[in-house]
């Protein structure tokens, strides 16, 4: 009889596929967590090192990376121009401008870091890339960390950056009012001179009353043609582009609100897949019914 019922115990299918199998249920385990990879063809790796790509993240990046490109090439060229209106036309000097097309280049190389920064930590909070990082506390409290430290930063860049969008609104209308009196028939003819004087406070003290009227033929032909004109395509395409960043920023944010989420509830998803995946392993012929399921639940 006690023969009998070793030989029967040691042909339960539970038993056989459990002490055949080379899985783990440990909670940490590659084969629990990621079963199926481990035993497809390179086709399901590479879906597998696709889903590893945060593609909202990577999205973002590319749009505030062509963004800040356009931004700082069209606002360099613009401030050259201006720098040259007010020195050939006006005849100020201004060494301050020299110093703001040395900004625009800071703060291009500044955003693209920033987006790739943010693409890394998007990077480490998608798929099962996040599974490997985010296993212990620790790593999880800093990933979050991260994420909150990096919405803040991207936060008050999207107010810094409105109020770049606000300016160049501002010097888009400027400008279109300058081409506007450039298409005076009596300025085209030189009959007239494009008198600023009514705005002397715009200009620094000390400032000849000649040198804020644009009169002749080559004053007028720098002011319009070879400055005006050029400057507010610039200032244009310089808007456009802010939008576009002020378009990412928004996406960043979404993105890393998303991330700190998965983040903060991965060890609750990790739990209910392991849970989830004790019960699908359980044999539906056990001798006892309900007790596989309840020895896997208590191991768990």
């Amino acid at each position: 009889m006690g023969r009998r019922n070793r030989q029967s115990f040691s042909e339960m299918p539970l038993r056989k596929k459990y002490y055949e199998s080379a899985m783990s249920v440990d909670r940490f385990s590659e084969h629990s967590l990621h079963g199926n990879y481990l035993n497809d063809t390179d086709s399901n790796m590479c879906k597998d090192c696709m889903s590893r790509i945060p593609y909202a993240t990577l999205i973002a990046t590319i749009m505030c990376c062509i963004g800040v490109g356009v931004f700082c090439g069209t606002m360099y060229r613009g401030a050259t121009l201006v720098s040259l209106m007010i020195s050939d036309v006006f005849h100020i000097k201004r060494l301050w401008l020299e110093a703001i097309k040395m900004i625009f280049a800071v703060i291009g190389a500044s955003m693209a870091a920033l987006g790739f920064m943010i693409l890394c930590v998007g990077c480490l909070a998608t798929g099962a890339t996040r599974t490997k990082v985010y296993r212990a506390w620790r790593t999880r409290v800093g990933g979050r960390i991260s994420c909150a430290f990096f919405m803040t930063i991207t936060y008050i860049l999207q107010i810094f950056w409105t109020l770049i969008f606000a300016f160049l609104v501002i010097a888009t209308f400027v400008f279109h009012n300058f081409c506007k009196m450039c298409d005076n028939p009596r300025v085209k003819t030189f009959d007239q001179c494009i008198d600023f004087t009514q705005f002397n406070f715009m200009f620094p003290n000390g400032t000849r009353e000649e040198d804020m009227k644009v009169c002749g033929q080559q004053e007028v032909k720098l002011f319009c043609k070879d400055y005006s004109e050029p400057a507010i395509l610039m200032f244009i395409l310089a808007t456009i582009a802010t939008i576009l960043v002020l378009l990412s920023l928004v996406h960043f944010l979404m993105c890393l609100s998303a991330n700190y989420a998965h983040i903060r509830d991965h060890e609750k998803f990790q739990e209910l897949q392991e849970m989830q995946y004790l019960q699908e392993n359980v044999a539906p012929d056990s001798p006892q019914p309900g007790m596989g399921t309840l020895r896997g639940k208590d191991r768990f």
